[in-house]
């Protein structure tokens, strides 16, 4: 199996860094064609990051970071601009009104916190609380049993919008897009995931809520637990070539 960073002979692709002014977070390599034209590049780069292609200006740095050229002729093909494997494309946002301005995305302080009170929690059936009080009755001795109430919470610490990340199963990757309380699909902390490929099964929008925005069938609502945050780079369409 090829690396992910070796080419099959006739291959004119190249792999670029891709970077973001709004989503500071946001940092992935993609590999593009270099015959697809800047606006086709464009396209690609809306379903990763939400930047619409209208309001998508791209500028191209090399491997030391001097930038080289805007990339502001969408007839143009990538290879007129002579990117090489390692250099930078970064998207810049021109919509002060986009769904990536403000740092919302990414900043979970800007976001309304949902809160309960105690009362209403232990009422609740199917919590992490309930679990635990079922799981100690049964078997008193049980570690589970004493696993503390802010396990959720810690859970969720590391898992923060703006990051790469795999789902299991399946090992769909793509970028945590929220993470929360979602009612309608049950208590507990829930995470809005955009697949880099059409795997799932909604835009953002789950019974009627919408949680965030991505292009239709890239969106999933998951739990924490089958979630892994890490360094996932977007699968490279050749690396199962030989």
């Amino acid at each position: 199996m090829a690396s992910s960073l070796q080419k099959i002979e006739g291959d004119d692709s190249v792999l670029l860094r891709v970077t973001h002014s709004n989503i500071k977070t946001f940092s992935t390599d993609i590999r593009f064609s270099q015959q697809m034209s800047v606006e086709s590049v464009k396209e690609k780069l809306w379903r990763k990051c939400g930047t619409s292609v209208n309001s998508m200006h791209l500028e191209l740095y090399d491997d030391s970071n001097c930038k080289i050229s805007d990339l502001t002729d969408n007839s143009r093909p990538l290879g007129f601009y002579s990117p090489l494997d390692g250099f930078r494309l970064h998207v810049i946002d021109l919509d002060p009104s986009s769904v990536t301005s403000g740092g919302w995305l990414e900043d979970t302080s800007l976001v309304e916190k949902y809160t309960i009170s105690e009362e209403a929690y232990n009422k609740r059936e199917g919590t992490f609380r309930k679990f635990k009080e079922r799981l100690s009755s049964q078997n008193p001795s049980t570690a589970a049993a004493k696993i503390p109430d802010t396990y959720m919470e810690s859970l969720c610490s590391d898992i923060k919008v703006g990051s790469r990340c795999e789902v299991e199963p399946g090992e769909k990757r793509g970028v945590i897009k929220f993470v929360g309380q979602a009612e309608a699909l049950g208590p507990g902390l829930w995470v809005g995931v955009q697949y880099d490929e059409p795997l799932g099964k909604h835009d953002g929008m789950v019974k009627g809520v919408h949680y965030f925005e991505c292009p239709p069938s890239h969106g999933a609502m998951v739990r924490t637990e089958k979630v892994k945050v890490g360094d996932y780079p977007e699968r490279d369409p050749f690396e199962d070539e030989i």
